[in-house]
């Protein structure tokens, strides 16, 4: 009897393993786990002690401007340059302007009206921005779509900033790509050098309280403004206390333009006469506001740690959503436990997009009451002038949320909070409309 009770058990433990490979095999892959199996000890999550760094000189650059490339370092790092290449995945478009056309009406006199489309891969950086219908003289528009530009403004000052683009962009060579995240020294340990002047000009000592591995996203991924004297492309604060949409409103509230006006704005709007805000994509400053800054950076929920047939454990740089990644997903376990983390992100993502929809309508109602006032005269100028200030703060909180492009997963709490200012700001000028 106990002989059997032993095979029993015996059974009903190959037919456990069975099942959890078969799982496994479905989460990441069966050869991914064969990757394990044949070269670990364990088998579980990679971590970074599994990554050997390597500290080697760089090789010789074949760029023009002497940036080292991709292709550069292919061979000192054969498995991460084959992943920044690898954007299947993230090569479609989808217009803003068709899914949400109230956006062409707020975005009344401004290029955003005209061409609204969701991000790409970096792959597709210079592309995209060649093909762009948004109007773009000068060359700041190409400040994070090549590291080419980025050595150029290194090596020649700000007035790069205000070159004639097509004459920059004739000089640009390679997208996205090592140098913007590591300079010329991928080969030192994979250290990140941040690369962006204006990085280190706004924040200074600051930098040493950001984790550099969400820092050297935070270069492009982030809330700017171009300097109204010489076009620099600049951040609107100089430490995390005052990245949060009140105080960067404040910033632009505050500052001084060349015609001695006070005021930062992105465009007058035709129908209305409002100086606008257009916030660009404020990643960075929405994460470092939310819980998770203090638990992770930005590599943990976006670049996975893969394993080479020969061993090779590496950060792939092929950034993704963490919901579709299960060693990513993993990280999420230390504290959300066995909560469906795909299922309550997405059921977030979809509370956040409901209310853009919801509050972007009544701002598109609100512009709209707005020029009508403008148009026939019913109000003073300086009446005019409090709903427009209104308008503005409005419209800069609504775009806050919507152009940060987590909808809501870095952080709920601001994504809700800037939706709400939003539409109580709606709400207060439609009331100084008589409405």
């Amino acid at each position: 009897m106990e002989k059997r009770t032993k095979i029993i058990k015996l059974v009903c433990a190959a037919i456990v393993i069975a099942i959890v490979v078969v799982l496994l095999s479905g989460i990441i892959g069966g050869k991914d786990l064969m990757y394990h199996l044949q070269n670990r000890d364990k088998v579980g999550p990679l971590t970074r002690s599994d990554i050997a760094y390597q500290n080697i000189s760089a090789p010789t650059a074949t760029s023009k401007d002497g940036t080292v490339n991709a292709s550069d370092w292919a061979a000192a790092y054969p498995n991460i340059v084959a992943t920044m290449g690898d954007n299947d995945k993230n090569s479609y478009v989808i217009s803003y302007l068709e899914q949400d056309p109230y956006l062409v009406n707020i975005y009344e006199g401004y290029g955003f009206a005209k061409d609204y489309g969701s991000a790409r891969g970096h792959a597709y950086t210079l592309e995209d921005v060649a093909k762009t219908q948004r109007p773009h003289a000068k060359a700041n528009c190409l400040t994070c779509k090549t590291p080419n530009f980025a050595k150029l403004v290194n090596d020649q000052g700000v007035g790069v900033y205000a070159m004639p683009f097509d004459e920059a962009m004739a000089l640009m060579e390679e997208n996205v790509s090592c140098y913007t995240c590591h300079g010329n020294d991928a080969g030192s340990a994979g250290q990140i050098t941040i690369t962006h002047s204006y990085v280190n000009k706004a924040l200074g000592t600051a930098m040493a309280a950001i984790d550099p591995a969400t820092l050297s996203c935070g270069q492009c991924h982030i809330e700017y403004y171009f300097t109204p004297a010489d076009s620099e492309t600049m951040m609107p604060y100089s430490d995390v206390s005052a990245m949060t949409p009140d105080a960067i409103l404040n910033y632009y509230n505050a500052m001084q333009m060349p015609d001695g006006s006070v005021g930062f704005y992105d465009w007058i709007q035709p129908s209305t006469g409002t100086k606008m805000l257009k916030a660009q994509h404020p990643e960075t400053e929405t994460y470092l506001s939310g819980k998770h800054a203090a638990l992770l950076n930005c590599a943990d929920c976006h670049m996975p740690m893969e394993m080479a047939e020969d061993g090779t454990v590496y950060h792939s740089h092929l950034l993704v959503s963490p919901l579709e990644n299960a060693a990513l997903l993993s990280t999420c376990v230390q504290c959300h436990g066995d909560t469906d983390m795909v299922n309550m992100v997405h059921r977030l993502q979809d509370r956040v997009t409901a209310r853009e929809t919801e509050v972007g309508n009544k701002l598109s109602d609100f512009k709209t009451a707005l020029a009508s006032a403008v148009e026939t005269g019913k109000m003073g100028e300086d009446a005019l002038d409090a709903v427009r200030a209104i308008y503005r703060e409005a419209q800069w909180f609504f775009d806050f949320c919507y152009v940060e492009n987590a909808e809501g997963a870095h952080n709920s709490e601001l994504a809700f909070y800037c939706l709400d200012t939003a539409e109580a700001k709606i709400a207060e000028g439609m009331q100084l409309l008589g409405l």
